[in-house]
């Protein structure tokens, strides 16, 4: 709408911006007031091109409502059912998959998982948050650390080779420190934790997959997050790209480019720009409802030549009929990938 248009209908710029994040610009076009409304969500500007990728499917089991409803098994025959090709599990400190399960109990879980007919294309943890590698508390940093090793450990019990790592954080806003951690101080940590597991990540051919967070201050650009994870020289140390994670103020198809043959393993996460640089978990969205320009992080991993798992993390399972968001999503990658087109 050019500025003679809006002074026709009486509404100025300002206006029209308000009502764009209100409802979306897709509910202002439709009612003939789009304009430069539709400018406010950045990034929208590749058109899918029904091209088809080799990526595959992976869903992270914070989808689903478990262990509150649903068994371990039912949510990895859900996701069988609904068309993914691997699940990512979650290490905790209470249940089947965490600190207190066997070795032969995650054994188990993996001899489920494949007479299923799923693969676990991933091992992922919330505890490197309270437990940060990087932590001015000396006694929380120890643990982290110790949990990392079980982690490894786990991860070759289940039979994935993937272990993301959030590797430390100078800043945490969920759970501030009294004194925030300096960023050089931050690195030598890092550094030294990694260090202190990689031999044994080696051993169990276990890759440590490093996190690009949006909120905890450190590796913060491709270039720091290349320079960090070059500085082991070691195969074993490599990029878990979320693509959610740096849409606060970054644009995923740009990292992917740098970083590229160091991606080891993939959250598709959906990010919604419209909640400017709030910081809040519900700018992540359900898979396509948000303003990630998908054909160009697509293209993006195709160009550096990643074929592993595009795995949707999301943190809200829907509380009624929770299997609408799975086979949602299954569907949305079916889409994306070149799987469907109808």
């Amino acid at each position: 709408m050019n500025k003679k248009e809006a002074e026709t209908h009486g509404l100025g710029r300002r206006e029209l911006l308000a009502y764009a994040a209100a409802f979306g610009p897709a509910v202002l076009a439709a009612n003939g007031l789009a304009g430069e409304a539709h400018a406010t969500q950045p990034g929208r500007t590749s058109k899918p091109s029904g091209k088809k990728y080799s990526m595959k499917k992976s869903i992270n089991l914070w989808a689903f409502p478990y262990p509150q409803e649903m068994k371990l098994a039912d949510c990895l025959r859900l996701a069988h059912d609904a068309g993914f090709d691997a699940v990512e599990l979650n290490y905790d400190l209470e249940s089947e998959l965490g600190e207190k399960a066997s070795e032969k109990d995650l054994e188990n879980v993996r001899e489920m998982a494949r007479d299923i007919g799923i693969e676990i294309s991933g091992l992922c943890s919330f505890l490197f948050w309270p437990f940060s590698l990087t932590s001015n508390d000396t006694t929380r940093r120890k643990r982290g650390r110790a949990l990392a090793a079980k982690m490894i450990d786990a991860a070759a019990a289940l039979g994935t080779k993937n272990l993301l790592v959030v590797p430390g954080a100078v800043y945490i806003p969920w759970d501030p420190e009294p004194e925030p951690v300096a960023n050089d101080v931050c690195w030598q940590r890092a550094e030294e934790s990694i260090r202190g597991v990689l031999e044994q990540a080696k051993t169990n051919e276990i890759s440590l997959n490093m996190e690009n967070i949006f909120a905890n201050g450190f590796l913060m650009s491709p270039d720091e997050m290349n320079r960090f994870v070059d500085g082991f020289d070691s195969d074993a140390v490599g990029v878990h790209f979320d693509t959610g994670n740096i849409m606060q103020f970054q644009f995923p198809e740009h990292w992917i480019a740098q970083c590229g043959k160091r991606i080891r393993n993939v959250h598709l996460k959906e990010y919604s720009k419209i909640a400017g640089t709030e910081f809040t978990l519900e700018s992540f969205r359900p898979l396509l409802d948000g303003t990630t320009n998908w054909p160009a992080v697509l293209n993006a991993f195709e160009a550096v030549g990643y074929t592993g798992y595009l795995t949707f993390e999301y943190f809200h399972p829907y509380p009624h009929w929770p299997e609408a968001l799975i086979y949602q999503t299954s569907d949305s990658l079916d889409r994306m990938l070149g799987r469907k087109s109808r």
